[in-house]
């Protein structure tokens, strides 16, 4: 590979992209795409790199705040 698929902007997401559909594949979800692999791993990446699955960033969560709990005086 020599350039990373249009709106991937790093190796990095790329692999993120790739391990996350590749976990869709193995709990059944079907293959967008006919592919001559067997691995779920090489199916997600072509399905990446043909840009046959929507993804989208989505902020992080709020962290949880920790109820602090105040001693009491007895």
């Amino acid at each position: 590979m020599d350039r990373l698929p249009e709106g991937v902007e790093s190796k990095f997401r790329y692999v993120l992209l790739i391990a996350k559909r590749a976990e869709h594949l193995i709990e059944g979800s079907p293959a967008k795409t006919k592919s001559k692999h067997s691995k779920p791993t090489r199916i997600a990446m072509e399905e990446v790199n043909r840009q046959s699955i929507n993804w989208s960033l989505t902020p992080p969560p709020p962290p949880e705040q920790e109820e602090t709990a105040e001693p009491t005086a007895e």
